[in-house]
């Protein structure tokens, strides 16, 4: 038996840009990434804690120590730059694995550094 679990989680990051024109997805500093193990088209649930939305998107590279987390196209009408969010990926796996797998969580500052 497979089941979904928490592969990596950037807890508590502001948007700092929004850009509607764009053709999707979340722009997100690739120090960030790396720390939390995603990678670039990666599907991550976005989660606005300011408003409550809640939204599926893969990731695309942003600048590398930035702080850049930039909503792009139509989602950027669900979010105001300033906003907190929490970025979460899942990874499906053996039921045995998932017992032991840790996933990456990290819990940036609020510039969004490190």
């Amino acid at each position: 038996m497979r089941i979904e679990v928490l592969k990596s989680k950037i807890h508590r990051v502001r948007i700092t840009e929004a850009n509607l024109h764009y053709i999707g997805s979340i722009s997100i500093d690739e120090n960030l990434m790396d720390a939390a193990n995603l990678i670039e088209h990666e599907k991550v649930t976005v989660l606005n804690i300011d408003n409550g939305e809640r939204l599926d998107t893969y990731v695309i590279k942003g600048t590398r120590g930035s702080g850049m987390i930039c909503m792009n196209g139509p989602a950027a009408r669900r979010v105001t730059v300033g906003d907190t969010v929490i970025v979460i990926s899942y990874a499906s796996m053996e039921f045995e694995e998932a017992k032991t797998f840790k996933p990456f969580i990290i819990f940036p500052k609020e510039d969004n550094s490190l």
